[in-house]
């Protein structure tokens, strides 16, 4: 039976060949959906681990910085410093915006931190940390920035002095962390001619431009040329402190949301991210059923060419079985073929992809398994078709 298989393979095998290269594409970009997913799950666990924070603290009713707008005061910090169990706290800011390169815009998140607090960069792959307290920048590696280029962000050019890596947000843009105060600007001030008629339309305002309390005109626009708002307060525990008492106690006290790394690994997986699952899912079905299609055809129309030779296997006498075996085997060495090729064109792609794709040994495994089942019932077609020759058929009959 195996050789009856193989003789049939080598007689034909530049037709199986080609038909084993065009599934294996098929294969090559189901294995690739299934890596994107996978990176994105991976690139949220990142980027909470490298934030090196225990607990996210926002504003009330919110789901956080990755998930909605949400805004705190930054001297909240204060105040969460006093709460039992909190080591350190840091300001951060988010902000989703295209920045300037090489004659093109970079889709970029930028992130205002506090440098040695928590939300600074994990690590650098190049450069140095920020040191001064304006227009320095660490950037990710896929902005496509070169240490010490300047690049400008809105008013000011900043200088990249430090390179990081795999510092992406949860849709997948290369992040650009900035100090802090220098964020805020870029987020929440206004540009010149905003604050210009905004002072007019205050100045105009008789209940803040009382001549009888001096000072309270100037006190009001200074308030509006300046920016006192964060997204997020992340908090650095102590070692013996329990996270949940601690969130439990913030939610209670201090008005705010507070939500642990489960929370928070919770809403990047189950709610940002799962849209996109579904969509790949489906996508992954739709490419299943497209494989079986193809292969059910090419081995029904291979079965259908060679009705004469198995008319002469029968009639010498020749089991169904046999020739059912033979069958089965050419669906099997068509996906064999089909999965080596998808695996290697998908490990060649991948680092192509603009989204991060991660591709495991136990998806790899699954995919071969699924691909041989799908080829093995896409084979009962032609199976059937092969039972039914009449052994009469190869003298003629």
């Amino acid at each position: 039976m195996i050789n009856l298989a193989g003789r049939d393979i080598l007689y034909g095998w530049g037709k199986f060949v080609f038909t084993g290269l065009g599934l294996g594409l098929l294969v090559g970009v189901t294995l690739s959906m299934a890596g994107i997913y996978r990176g994105l799950v991976d690139d949220g666990k990142v980027l909470l681990q490298n934030g090196g924070a225990d607990l996210w603290v926002v504003q009330r009713d919110t789901l956080g910085p990755y998930a909605e707008p949400s805004n705190v005061r930054d001297d909240a910090y204060r105040t969460l410093l006093g709460v039992r169990g909190v080591a350190e706290a840091g300001n951060v800011t988010y902000l989703t915006m295209q920045i300037e390169h090489a004659g093109s815009d970079v889709r970029v998140m930028l992130v205002g931190f506090e440098p040695g607090h928590p939300g600074e960069p994990g690590y650098l792959v190049a450069g140095r940390p920020i040191t001064r307290s304006h227009y320095e920048a660490i950037a990710d590696v896929k902005t496509g920035f070169q240490l010490d280029e300047r690049i400008r962000i809105r008013r000011h050019e900043y200088t990249v002095v430090g390179l990081t890596r795999r510092m992406v947000s949860s849709g997948g843009d290369p992040m650009v962390f900035v100090p802090l105060q220098d964020a805020q600007e870029v987020q929440f001030l206004k540009d010149n001619d905003a604050l210009v008629n905004e002072r007019a339309r205050t100045a105009a305002n008789p209940a803040f431009n009382r001549p009888g309390v001096p000072g309270l005109l100037e006190a009001v626009q200074a308030s509006q040329a300046s920016s006192r708002t964060v997204n997020v307060v992340m908090l650095r525990l102590a070692s013996n402190a329990d996270e949940m008492v601690v969130a439990r106690e913030i939610r209670r006290w201090k008005h705010l949301e507070a939500y642990t790394r489960t929370d928070m690994d919770e809403i990047l997986v189950a709610k940002l991210i799962a849209t996109s699952a579904k969509q790949i899912f489906m996508f992954l079905v739709i490419l299943a059923v497209v494989s079986a299609a193809i292969v059910a055809f090419i081995i029904y129309t291979m079965t259908l060419n060679k009705v004469r030779e198995i008319a002469v296997l029968k009639l010498i006498g020749a089991r169904n079985r046999t020739i059912a075996g033979m069958i089965l085997q050419q669906a099997l060495g068509l996906g064999a073929i089909a999965f080596v090729v998808g695996k290697t064109v998908a490990t060649l792609w991948a680092p192509i992809f603009p989204k991060y794709v991660l591709l495991l040994p136990g998806d790899a495994v699954l995919g071969a398994v699924l691909v041989l089942v799908i080829c093995a019932f896409a084979s009962i077609g032609a199976i059937r078709a092969a039972l039914r020759v009449d052994p009469a058929t190869a003298i003629g009959g």
